[in-house]
């Protein structure tokens, strides 16, 4: 995709986190319905990688995770090199940095934001778990290699488990919105929120690190970045 300063439309294709919640087709139709309203071009490179799948820092580099991205139930036909010339070609993406598992309890099948974010253009922040007996510790602890390989890491400690009747839910300090004043992160009633929080204002200085209990809303499965998508400013 040509670098012109313009907005478009990319219509990445959707198909409800694997095809877990049908019927999708007409959410699926939404990007074209959007390009149509506000008479913006619109691109297809035809690949599922699912808005909360990746991270960004706006200098060309970006995050995402094998166990979403390379699922068969996401991108059957493509083989990872060619996910990685569509996000090259329609997001800028010149450096990709592949994750692996994502936290337990995430029906995403491994989504980024509740696993890594980007803080900087070359630091970021990556949920860990100290215990090693808590099926969460060795997946984080591979993340965190992976990315101290090519960028300044800060780590967020995970917040207690949280169940549903049993399962875990995927609570998670890196699912946090970034606004145009403020960052809002979620909270759990938790020992570690406090300290979440503290890591995220050093990341943050000039902008207000806000915490929002976020208990209730983690029983639909997600949290602040799940449920807020931006629009690109065209300066």
């Amino acid at each position: 995709m040509r670098e012109t300063g313009e907005r478009a439309i990319v219509n990445w294709g959707y198909n409800a986190w694997g095809g877990k919640c049908p019927p999708f087709d007409l959410d699926d139709n939404i990007p074209s319905k959007v390009a149509v309203a506000l008479g913006l071009p619109l691109f297809k490179p035809k690949v599922i990688p699912e808005g909360s799948s990746i991270d960004v820092n706006g200098k060309g580099a970006l995050l995402t995770t094998e166990a979403c991205l390379l699922n068969p139930n996401h991108n059957p036909y493509l083989a990872k090199g060619d996910i990685e010339s569509k996000l090259r070609e329609h997001l800028g993406a010149g450096q990709i940095t592949w994750l692996g598992d994502g936290i337990e309890g995430d029906d995403t099948d491994g989504h980024v934001d509740d696993i890594a974010r980007f803080v900087a253009a070359d630091k970021v922040v990556v949920m860990v778990e100290p215990d090693e007996s808590n099926p969460n510790h060795q997946p984080r602890h591979e993340n965190r290699k992976r990315l101290e390989q090519a960028f300044d890491v800060a780590e967020l400690t995970m917040p207690r488990r949280t169940e549903s009747d049993g399962p875990r839910l995927p609570a998670s300090y890196a699912n946090f919105y970034i606004s145009t004043a403020h960052v809002i992160v979620p909270t759990y009633r938790d020992a570690n929120d406090e300290r979440a929080l503290g890591i995220l204002r050093e990341c943050f200085p000039g902008r207000p690190v806000i915490g929002l209990d976020s208990t209730d809303l983690i029983w639909r499965l997600g949290s602040f970045h799940c449920l807020t998508q931006q629009e690109p400013e065209v300066k």
